[in-house]
């Protein structure tokens, strides 16, 4: 491959072919083909790229009905595109994208066989999400053309596609993949072939602390999915989203990073999860998963779930002091002034809010409520103004009074209110930590730049900030407090901060000579 031909996107002349004619296979084609490249399909089971075809040429008619492309322009598609039956016809390929079985001894054998059908100018590219690319080239005679390719399902809708470089894949080779990507339409993000990739890597918090808050029965799976979506932003809570995706196939993911990060604490898997997994309770396409689901097998199907748990209404304290910085939260003093509640401020100590019975409302910090004489936790927010719930936490001990007006007081400004049981972190708060540290951990490691992690997030997920940016508005050292709390009462490395994010809050520090 000449330096020159790798420095740019492959032109829509050349050739693309996918191996593996599944949704994503076809998902992929369809993106090769709508880019104008001629297309060739290729599946090991004789009569399958030949189904794949055709159900490809009604993907295109329904884009034409629905005015997405014109009869013209799927006509010049479909001429473009052709079914193989040998390995073979695909000797003019620029790019080879594998869809395959997630099996690496299958991936090995199939781009051995290609290596030995293609010219030297072709790049050979791999769709896994769970298997190393490293381990996937590792027995070709030029693993310096060997890339990741990793689409998002589906692939034609969606834009992220991660651009992963093994141990021996050339810089050129990374950068033609990229731009091609690019000149697809997508929004490719580099990276280092690392566990997970970008996504997978850095969402598993996501969905473990949502699961730890569970097993530890500090809140049930519609109110932790609540709080998340409507304080946290999330578009979807972590548990019906993994009945979406499948129980199987999320756990799958979250035990092949675990596995892969040598049973890392930081990475350990649910129990709870697990045994749903063992149970057959697979979310939408088994009829039951954390939710129960209607008409199990149709796309249309609602889930049955419980309401969140929400506070009966309660009497707002009159006036209050807050005590301090009240940092990410310091928006609520504006907000309790214009609902009608007189605020009297204090600079020093903190933070909190004192309530008119001397209990004090505090910003989730890691720490529980037990450990202190009348103390309740509100959670982190996106956004305090247009958040719609917001969650607190309290122990036995925590008198009723202060509980009553805290409650008071959130729903004065608007909000539902979800009490939840004494949770170091809390839900958004303990969440938001831990996809900063997972994020801040791999850029100090050079799997991808903060640039590329935070378009992956948001587009991968659906996040509402990226990681990176969410530390940034929280301060250098928000994380890295609330996680070093929680190792303490958790002392199993879990909450270990990252070094990353220990010398962030550092030099935090040193900015700010404290």
């Amino acid at each position: 491959m000449t330096e020159t031909a790798s420095a740019s996107a492959i032109a829509p002349s050349r050739t693309v072919a996918v191996v593996g004619t599944g949704t994503m296979g076809r998902g992929i084609a369809q993106v090769a083909l709508v880019a104008g490249h001629p297309v060739r399909l290729y599946d090991a089971v004789p009569g399958r790229a030949r189904e794949a075809a055709d159900a490809l040429a009604g993907r295109l008619d329904r884009l034409v009905e629905k005015s997405r492309l014109d009869a013209a322009g799927r006509d010049a598609a479909l001429a473009r595109l052709h079914p193989a039956e040998e390995l073979a016809e695909l000797a003019d390929s620029a790019l080879v994208v594998e869809a395959v079985l997630e099996q690496l001894p299958v991936k090995q054998e199939l781009f051995g066989a290609l290596e030995r059908v293609v010219g030297e100018d072709c790049l050979l590219a791999t769709n896994t999400s769970s298997l190393s690319v490293t381990a996937i080239a590792g027995a070709l005679r030029h693993p310096g053309r060997f890339v990741g390719l990793h689409f998002f399902n589906p692939a034609p809708l969606l834009p992220l596609v991660e651009v992963v470089s093994g141990f021996a894949t050339d810089e050129a080779a990374a950068t033609r993949a990229y731009e091609t990507a690019k000149a697809w339409g997508k929004t490719p993000a580099r990276c280092t072939d690392t566990p997970g990739f970008i996504v997978n890597r850095i969402a598993r918090p996501f969905y473990a602390e949502a699961f730890a808050v569970y097993e530890e029965r500090g809140a049930d799976p519609a109110t932790i999915d609540a709080v998340l979506r409507e304080c946290g932003g999330f578009r979807m809570g972590p548990f019906e989203l993994t009945d979406l995706i499948g129980q199987d196939v999320n756990e799958a993911v979250t035990r092949s990073v675990w596995e892969s990060f040598f049973q890392s604490p930081r990475f350990t898997p649910s129990l709870a999860q697990r045994r749903l997994v063992e149970s057959g309770l697979h979310g939408r396409k088994s009829g039951r998963g954390w939710y129960t689901y209607e008409d199990s097998g149709t796309p249309s199907k609602e889930a049955v779930r419980p309401e969140p748990h929400t506070a009966p209404p309660a009497k707002a304290p009159a006036a209050v002091t807050v005590v301090g910085d009240l940092g990410p939260a310091r928006e609520l003093v504006a907000m309790m002034t214009e609902a009608g509640i007189d605020v009297k401020t204090v600079n020093e100590g903190g933070p909190y809010i004192e309530l008119p019975g001397d209990g004090q409302l505090v910003p989730a910090d890691g720490k529980t409520s037990v450990e202190f004489a009348d103390v309740v936790y509100f959670d982190l927010a996106l956004d305090y103004r247009g958040a719609t719930r917001i969650a607190l936490s309290a122990s036995e001990d925590t008198s009723e009074r202060a509980v009553t007006e805290a409650v008071g007081l959130f729903q004065k400004l608007g909000k539902e209110v979800s009490v939840i049981g004494d949770v170091p972190g809390m839900i958004v708060a303990r969440t938001v930590a831990m996809l900063v540290d997972f994020a801040a951990d791999a850029v100090a490691k050079g799997v991808a730049t903060p640039e590329d992690i935070d378009t992956a997030m948001r587009l991968g997920v659906n996040y509402p900030l990226g990681p990176v940016e969410w530390n940034r508005r929280l301060g250098q050292d928000w994380a890295y407090d609330l996680l070093s709390a929680l190792h303490e009462r958790c002392p199993t490395g879990r909450y270990a901060p990252s070094l990353a994010l220990y010398r962030q809050a550092y030099a935090g520090d040193e900015e700010t000579g404290s």
